[in-house]
């Protein structure tokens, strides 16, 4: 019973943080949305720098992007205790999933939203330049 005590806790801030960096490595490595969150997030910083964002829009930018990846994380983590309970259907872990999805899909449509208002007019207005 001591070595499971031992694995299901930290010993040092070192171990916090190896393990939050093989969490980062696992949700890269075999989660297909969030590799493609990521694409789009480096995809909207090099157009924040191409567009001279602001300090402020670069807030709002990081914002997005870290709230996004984060959500699909917890809704990763959602979907893998769930799993781990049941792989049997069952309606409450059907909900478990189905909310922890939704919340992505918000923090999506939020980014989407932010990228909007960053990008929009700054993209028109070099289109009405030419």
């Amino acid at each position: 019973m001591k070595e499971e005590k031992d694995f299901m806790h930290n010993r040092n801030m070192l171990d916090a943080w190896k393990n939050a960096f093989n969490g980062m490595v696992y949700a890269l490595k075999t989660q297909t949305s969030i590799k493609i969150q990521i694409i789009v997030a480096i995809l909207a910083v090099i157009l924040g720098a191409v567009l001279k964002l602001n300090s402020i829009e670069w807030l709002f930018l990081f914002l997005a992007i870290f709230i996004v990846i984060i959500t699909e994380m917890v809704n990763t983590c959602i979907e893998t205790v769930v799993d781990l309970y049941t792989e049997k259907f069952h309606e409450k872990a059907k909900i478990a999933k189905d909310v922890g999805a939704a919340a992505v899909i918000f923090a999506a449509l939020n980014s989407v939203i932010v990228a909007y208002f960053l990008f929009f007019d700054k993209i028109i207005g070099i289109f009405t330049k030419m």
